[in-house]
């Protein structure tokens, strides 16, 4: 599964827009469907805030693993 694919599996899993990841990437949902069908590349600092806000590995967000695990405790 590209990682396209994977952010958008993971965000309708969680019922959630394009706009909502949008605003919390200070992007428009326009900018955020650019991610998403791969017309804008998806920035470091946007991974590590989505890491955070779904509780999810890097990893698994791009799609190097299948494990779902949560991220490692501070």
């Amino acid at each position: 599964m590209d990682y396209r694919e994977r952010l958008r599996a993971v965000r309708e899993d969680r019922d959630l827009t394009q706009k909502e990841i949008g605003g919390l990437l200070n992007k428009s949902q326009q900018g955020y469907s650019h991610i998403e069908s791969g017309r804008a590349e998806l920035k470091i600092d946007d991974l590590k805030t989505l890491c955070r806000f779904y509780g999810l590995s890097a990893d698994y967000l791009i799609g190097l693993s299948d494990e779902m695990s949560n991220l490692p405790k501070k």
